[in-house]
């Protein structure tokens, strides 16, 4: 067998880095256009934040994470063209995964012409797990680098987060050390903790580092050991959902249990569009009332409904089929996101928009009672 060349290189770093001082740390405003609608119109990913995803087994997250990967750009400031000088990068690492997922990454990459900003960590299911442990850790590695010090944008993707965690429990047992938790290692939280806080941005540069890692939750247990964790240190979370995948829907992003914490910091007046807030409230209470009709016409039949609960479920199947679903070669446009949801909601009578302004409704909105 020949023996592969190590890579050439002008400088070493440790792969487990250094802990960012909190008082260096700049709070994240700036947005990250994905292209996906319900992460961008409703969960919006801003430059600097963690963002896990949280999936279950046979749901199409790999294909998600490489939409994200071909698709993602640095959001432009609503009126102004992009900000020259700033350069984005992707660094993508794939733990534990298999030799076809592995195949299909590449590929995808390839083909959409992404590789030329992706750098990519493959780690495959019959690599040694302690390969699993190391290939994060060399990957955000890379990320500080580009980012702390060439200065550049680089969104890190981390798939799959649970293989990384099942490696460590293999590892801590090995070792004989007292397990916690369905038998993961007592300081699985600190080291999770040290993957996840080597992201943000820093006084020192203009760079920064957004993390998107994913997890496979066993069982869909949210409550599980990797994807509870998670939860605690991250800012949010992406949660698809199996219903929705049943259903047909891509991607199938469960809208109400999904959220973005720092997604009112980058949004808005002088970021996307002035009545996005707004209007991403009335988007989510809208859903979240068509979830409680739904429950009702389940017992009393839909034909017993009111006419205005009935709007609400046609603005639901509206909703997950125009706004949820759409193509993985789609790359919607911010400003297209906010015409699709205001589209969405002209199905509701005016009275129900209680979230929104006058002025926006005037300007926005398109039902039967738009001239009312």
């Amino acid at each position: 067998m020949t023996a592969v060349p190590e890579p050439l290189t002008d400088r070493y770093a440790d792969v487990n880095g250094q802990p960012i001082n909190p008082t260096a740390r700049i709070y994240p405003r700036d947005y990250i256009q994905t292209g996906i609608s319900t992460i961008d119109g409703v969960n919006t990913l801003l430059r600097g934040q963690k963002l896990p995803l949280f999936s279950g087994a046979g749901m199409p997250h790999d294909q998600l994470a490489a939409q994200i990967v071909r698709q993602a750009t640095l959001g432009k400031v609503a009126g102004a063209p992009q900000t020259e000088g700033e350069e984005f990068a992707i660094v993508f690492a794939a733990m534990g995964v298999k030799n076809d997922v592995a195949d299909y990454f590449r590929r995808s990459f390839t083909e959409s012409g992404a590789l030329t900003r992706v750098a990519m960590f493959l780690n495959l299911a019959d690599d040694p797990p302690v390969e699993r442990i190391v290939t994060p850790r060399a990957a955000l590695t890379l990320a500080e680098y580009l980012a702390y010090e060439r200065e550049m944008h680089v969104l890190v993707v981390l798939t799959d987060m649970t293989n990384y965690g099942e490696a460590l429990r293999q590892i801590s047992n090995v070792r004989g050390e007292v397990p916690s938790r369905k038998g993961y290692p007592g300081y699985l939280y600190s080291d999770l903790a040290s993957l996840y806080e080597r992201t943000g941005r820093i006084r020192t540069s203009k760079g920064s580092i957004t993390q998107i890692p994913i997890l496979t939750m066993p069982n869909d247990d949210i409550t599980h050991p990797m994807p509870d964790l998670t939860g605690y240190i991250t800012e949010g979370q992406i949660v698809l959902g199996r219903e929705l995948n049943f259903a047909g829907i891509y991607p199938p992003v469960a809208v109400l249990p999904s959220l973005s914490r720092l997604m009112k910091d980058g949004i808005g007046k002088n970021r996307t569009r002035d009545d996005h807030p707004r209007w991403g409230a009335q988007l989510y209470a809208a859903y979240a009332r068509t979830q409680d009709v739904r429950a009702l016409a389940s017992v009393i039949g839909e034909e017993e409904l009111s006419e205005v609960d009935q709007k609400y479920l046609k603005f639901g199947r509206a909703f997950e089929r125009e706004f949820v679903n759409q193509s993985f070669t789609e790359n919607r446009s911010i400003e297209r996101t906010l015409e699709i949801g205001w589209k969405l909601l002209s199905i509701l009578p005016k009275k129900e928009l209680t979230r929104v302004t006058l002025d926006e409704i005037a300007q926005y909105y398109k039902g039967d009672d738009a001239s009312s």
